[in-house]
């Protein structure tokens, strides 16, 4: 009986020996996905500063972006489409001079990039747009597949109402 005891404690401190030598190299993949993710998601951002590029080319064709909150523009949108076409278009068609996006902060855990930033414009009618954001990315592959955005909906909404889409 004393032969048996040593043998599973024996075995339990080989699994457990084995669990803590894996443990660091399951903590390094998730370092590395953390790391890369914000690798991307920073050059997206770099790319929208300098006018060459935007978050929005990480976009998976079947994307979800949610925005929260109460803005005219609120939703769930199910594809990258949809959410270009019934957000990102229109508003864009209201701006002079696009967003440029100034970061605040960026942070990473697991698969999800949660980016702080502000960004300003011009609308077409010459007055300021500027806004606050706090956008929730999930990755996959170096694409976002889903995304959560917050912002001022007082400021989004008065800029929808105030300035006519033109083509």
């Amino acid at each position: 009986m004393e032969m048996t005891s040593f043998h599973t404690l024996l075995a339990v401190a080989a699994a457990s020996l084995a669990m803590a030598a894996l443990a660091p190299a399951a903590q390094a993949q998730t370092t590395g996905d953390e790391v890369g993710n914000k690798a991307v998601v920073q050059r997206a951002f770099d790319a929208w500063a300098a006018g060459t590029g935007s978050p929005y080319d990480l976009l998976a064709d079947d994307a979800t972006w949610t925005i929260t909150g109460n803005s005219l523009a609120s939703k769930t949108y199910d594809s990258r489409e949809a959410f270009i076409g019934e957000v990102i278009r229109p508003f864009n068609a209201r701006m002079s001079v696009g967003l440029k996006p100034t970061l605040r902060q960026m942070y990473a855990d697991g698969d999800t990039v949660i980016v702080f930033f502000d960004a300003s414009g011009t609308a077409k009618d010459s007055i300021s747009y500027a806004n606050t954001y706090a956008w929730f990315l999930e990755l996959r592959d170096g694409k976002v597949t889903h995304a959560s955005a917050f912002f001022d909906s007082i400021a989004f909404n008065e800029l929808w109402r105030r300035v006519p889409v033109t083509q």
